[in-house]
Formats: C-alpha cells, sequence, structure tokens
C-alpha cells in the first residue's frame, strides 16, 4: 500500500489534497490539532470515499506522536499543510507565527529523517515572493515578503533547501499557491475556519447567507484598475489534483523544487464580487474600510513550469469557483439550522 501521511488534513486544503490522493489509490493518514478545523470534516471524507481514513489528533510538535506513526505504518511520503495562515493575524502576533509553522516543520522534519522518510511536499504560499517587482510571479523571482507568516514560509524553504543540498536522496516540491477558493463540488466539503473567516470568498458567503450585515473591502485606493487588490484566485480542486501530480513527479526525481499554483489570471476583490452575484444570484452589500497592514496591490502567478513539469494547469473557472463556494456555504446552513432545531 502507499502510505502518505497528512499534516493539517482537517483543513481547507488537506482535507480536498486527502480526498484527491485517495482516490488515486494513496492510503492516507492524518494528523491535525483541529486547532482551525473540525473532525467534521473527517466524517465528509468518510462519506465521500465510503471509508474513513486514519486520523490522529495531535500536534506535530508532539515528537512522540509522530516517531509512533512512522513506527507503525509504512509511510512513503508526507504532505505537510499543518500551520496557521492568516496574514493579518500574523503581523499582529508574530512570534505565535514563528513558533508554530517554523518549530513544528523542524519537528516533523526531525522524525521523517528518523524514519528515513524523505518524500515531501510542502504547502508554502505565494507571500514568499512579496514586494518583488515581476508580475506575474515565477518562481526564480526575489522573494521579499511583507508580513511574517510569508516570512515564515520563506525560512522553511530555506530550510528545506539546506537540507535536499545536505542529503541529496531527499525529494522536496514546495508548492506557492496564490488564493483558494470554492469547495468540493458535491457541497459535501469546503472552507470551515473556526470564528470570523478572514479569507474574502468565505466570508461573503456569509454574508450572502445573512450571517453578516455587509463585506467590508481593504482598501480602494491601490494603484488596480478599480482601486482594489488584485489575486490569483484558484479552485480547491485544481490545487488538490495539483499536488498529487507534485507527488507523482517528485517520487522519480531528488531534489528540491518550487512550483507556483495558480491560474494565471489576476481578478481584482470588486470583479470577485460582481462574479459571485452573476453566479450566484445574491447580491453582496459592501463597503470600503481602510488598507490591512501586510496586504500588497496585485499579483498572480505564472504557471509555465507546473505545466512544463507536472502536465498540469488549473481547470476550473472563476464562475465554478463561486458556485462551488455558495453551495457549500448552503448545504452547511441548512445542517446548521437542522442541528440547532
Amino acid at each position: 500500500m502507499n502510505f502518505v501521511l497528512i499534516t493539517g488534513g482537517a483543513g481547507y486544503i488537506g482535507s480536498h489534497t486527502c480526498l484527491a490522493l485517495a482516490q488515486k489509490g494513496y492510503q492516507c493518514l492524518i494528523v491535525d490539532n483541529l486547532c482551525n478545523s473540525y473532525i467534521t470534516a473527517i466524517d465528509k471524507i468518510e462519506q465521500i470515499l465510503g471509508y474513513r481514513p486514519r486520523f490522529f489528533h495531535g500536534n506535530i510538535e508532539d515528537q512522540d506522536l509522530l516517531e509512533n506513526i512512522f513506527a507503525e505504518f509504512p509511510i512513503q511520503a508526507v504532505l505537510h499543510f499543518a500551520g496557521l495562515k492568516s496574514v493579518a493575524e500574523s503581523v499582529t502576533n508574530p512570534l505565535l507565527y514563528y513558533q508554530n509553522n517554523i518549530f513544528s516543520t523542524l519537528c516533523l522534519l526531525r522524525a521523517m529523517h528518523k524514519a528515513n522518510v524523505k518524500v515531501l511536499v510542502f504547502s508554502s504560499s505565494a507571500t514568499v515572493y512579496g514586494n518583488t517587482q515581476t508580475i506575474p510571479y515565477q518562481e526564480d523571482c526575489l522573494r521579499l515578503p511583507v508580513n511574517p507568516y510569508g516570512k515564515t514560509k520563506m525560512i522553511i524553504e530555506d530550510i528545506l533547501t539546506d537540507l535536499a543540498y545536505s542529503e541529496p536522496d531527499w525529494k522536496i516540491a514546495c508548492l506557492r499557491y496564490f488564493n483558494p477558493v470554492g469547495a468540493h463540488p458535491n457541497g459535501l466539503l469546503g472552507e470551515n475556519p473556526k470564528g470570523v473567516p478572514t479569507n474574502l470568498m468565505p466570508y461573503m458567503c456569509k454574508v450572502a447567507a445573512g450571517y453578516y450585515e455587509k463585506l467590508n473591502i481593504f482598501g480602494n485606493d491601490y494603484s488596480t484598475q478599480d482601486g482594489t487588490c488584485i489575486r490569483d484566485y484558484i479552485h480547491v480542486m485544481d490545487l488538490a489534483s495539483g499536488h498529487v501530480a507534485a507527488l507523482d513527479h517528485i517520487q522519480n526525481h531528488s531534489g528540491f523544487l518550487t512550483l507556483n499554483l495558480g491560474t494565471g489570471h489576476g481578478v481584482s476583490v470588486l470583479e470577485l464580487v460582481s462574479s459571485f452575484e452573476q453566479a450566484t444570484n445574491c447580491k453582496i452589500p459592501y463597503i470600503f474600510s481602510p488598507r490591512r497592514n501586510g496586504d500588497l496591490p496585485a499579483y498572480w502567478a505564472n504557471t509555465q513550469k507546473a505545466k512544463n513539469l507536472l502536465n498540469w494547469t488549473a481547470k476550473y473557472n472563476l464562475q465554478k469557483m463561486c458556485i462551488d463556494s455558495w453551495n457549500w456555504e448552503k448545504l452547511n446552513q441548512i445542517k446548521r439550522l437542522e442541528i440547532n432545531a
């Protein structure tokens, strides 16, 4: 059996990638401390697959937990999603991000090294590029992150680069993905953060569902066509397939690899709001608020490298991203009402 360990596998991207891997024949083991996710994600994976992946509730800083998992199962590879991910929170609480994201990765790498598991797909981020002047971002651009979250990702990339250099039998892919949105097409699995959503799409869905009165758009004075930030939004199902393609590739190629996963197209906040309204027939009231610290005006991906090496391109369009996000919100709103009835 092809066992893979997925850290943060109950989270948004990790859970969708778990599904994609399982459907390709991998046996998925999930470890997650559920600090920003729910055990219901594992229930939904079971509902879709027809069986429940093995789940370990714990923190990857727990060295004993990791060593026991590696000792019990013949794990071939690790996909590392676990970590804190809010840009805004990282600006107000940087020490939390440096402690959580970097230290936990070092614990994971030590356990992998001890178990002689040297295949890793790391969840990096386009935030590592930061203030680089070259847009679209391509993998050999200067990395100039402007917030602590992006800096933690850059530091981890540097650690992995050094590791691959010192031990050439490591096979590592760092996937720098852009702005994931959308949900599983059946509506059973989607983005379900704890507390108030910090990402645009889930917050907009909450506005459409009546949980919040209006959408706050942070900044309308950027040097973009409509004054709002431009981002490269990518469907989470495309991200999941990109992880599978990266894992398949590196198992036959040693060394360290960085790849952008995006659509290659920039969309402004106002354009996304308009697309959501057209796709869902929901009106989204909004107001403009001051810029947030750490936000950049515009960026999107150059995806040629992933296309060349992995034969991978994003397939879902903006309308599908909006429809799937809204279907997920509607289905879960119904379930919440049933639970509270």
